[in-house]
């Protein structure tokens, strides 16, 4: 698996080089091997740069068909659960070792995950998953 990223990677790379180098239908083959490889391994912020990449190119480009935006990382619902539980951003923190600029990081995550405003709203939303 890791060589598999790696050569995905390795062509990523290679086809924004060849999209900056207006080699588009050359550029497109490479990005969207790199794109098929990120999105089965599951590596969305790379699949993201290749899709992204890809319609630079003037392709027209599918949305992937497992929506991933609403799974929270294990850190993200830790957080998430202590925040339903009453506890401030700085209590957060201290309890989980991290700083309060990342309790605020991963609550930002977590409201755009699941759609929401309100740490009320947490509580409903995780609770149910």
């Amino acid at each position: 698996m890791p060589v598999d990223l790696d050569l995905a990677h390795t062509r990523l790379l290679f086809g924004e080089w060849l999209r900056r180098g207006k080699r588009r239908a050359e550029a497109r083959g490479q990005l969207h091997a790199a794109c098929q490889v990120f999105e089965s391994c599951g590596a969305v912020p790379f699949a993201e740069r290749a899709r992204a990449e890809l319609l630079a190119t003037g392709k027209q480009v599918r949305k992937r068909a497992v929506p991933s935006g609403n799974d929270l990382t294990p850190q993200e619902r830790h957080v998430a659960i202590l925040a339903a539980g009453g506890h401030t951003n700085a209590e957060i923190a201290e309890r989980i070792f991290i700083t309060v600029s990342t309790v605020e990081f991963h609550l930002n995550k977590v409201f755009r995950k699941l759609g929401i405003s309100s740490r009320r709203q947490i509580a409903t939303r995780i609770g149910n998953r």
